[in-house]
């Protein structure tokens, strides 16, 4: 099936790449990735994995990411304008309609699951169904899972430590980044080295540190407090809920939004840190394609 990358200029001005495979897929799948800051990286499988389906699938770089532009955060106009959560589900709607989805299916990995199940609530006419990957409904959560984490992998003095170098955000000490690299390899991508590779680092610093702080092991930045689980229940549309077993998000979430969401069901990847559609591609995609045969199924009676 044919692939085509396209660059789409938004009404601000500013241009975001976009990739989509299985072109004129009688269903339509957009993507949204994690990070804040991250890339489309994680879904360059979801077209290959779903083409038999007839699925559509596109992924897009975010503003500030990799292929997309990324505007001057030095100037504070520009942060107060683009880097809120308010600013990227306006984008998730335009990108949506500059590719001619009035109805479209949404997957969203980490972050991308925040700004998915947060659109959703709003745009249910929009979309035939909703995939969260790894993202629970709130920050509080994930940070008693974090200081689970820590205290499972590290002794009561390296923990110490690593709350002094946190609070003094000395974040360059080459003990401390030694630590973080550990728990990176246990529950972010368990597969080493990890297939997900580039000479250099492509993380849009600028957001992520703005919005979650220096690394996936702490919350400093604007969304320490945020809480979508009172919302959680208004969305009717059929979803998947994607976790792995040895992962960031606490599990006991993920079946609460179960329990919570009227039509949810919970898949639970063995094996897996947070990256589990690249530690463990073989069950994760079963799981994704047999919830797309169970959709098609029921929309043809």
């Amino acid at each position: 099936m044919k692939n085509m990358t396209r660059i789409l200029t938004l009404s601000n001005g500013y241009h975001i790449w976009t990739h989509t495979s299985n072109l004129g897929g009688k269903t339509k799948l957009l993507c949204l990735h994690g990070g804040p800051g991250d890339t489309h990286e994680v879904f360059e499988r979801f077209g290959p994995e779903l083409a038999a389906l007839d699925i559509e699938v596109t992924m897009y770089d975010q503003l500030g990411s990799w292929y997309s532009d990324t505007p001057d955060w030095k100037d504070s106009a520009i942060r107060n304008k683009f880097l809120n959560e308010d600013y990227y589900l306006s984008e998730v709607d335009e990108v949506r309609q500059l590719l001619g989805y009035d109805h479209c299916y949404l997957a969203g990995h980490s972050w991308g699951g925040m700004l998915a199940m947060t659109y959703a609530a709003s745009h249910q006419a929009n979309l035939d169904g909703l995939i969260i990957i790894s993202m629970i409904d709130n920050i509080a959560d994930y940070l008693k899972r974090m200081k689970a984490i820590r205290e499972a992998e590290f002794s009561p003095a390296e923990n110490a430590f690593m709350l002094t170098v946190e609070k003094r955000q000395e974040w360059d000490n080459p003990h401390y980044r030694q630590l973080i690299t550990h728990l990176y390899h246990q529950y972010i991508n368990r597969r080493q080295p990890s297939p997900m590779q580039h000479q250099v680092d492509i993380q849009a610093k600028p957001v992520y540190n703005h919005f979650q702080g220096d690394n996936e092991f702490v919350v400093y930045g604007v969304l320490d407090d945020w809480d979508f689980s009172e919302q959680l229940a208004t969305i009717q549309l059929p979803t998947l809920l994607m976790f792995a077993d040895h992962e960031t998000m606490p599990l006991a979430t993920a079946e609460r939004m179960e329990q919570r969401m009227p039509n949810a069901k919970l898949v639970v990847t063995p094996d897996s840190g947070h990256n589990h559609m690249v530690d463990n591609p073989d069950v994760f995609f079963t799981y994704l394609r047999n919830y797309f045969s169970d959709q098609l199924t029921d929309s043809t009676h």
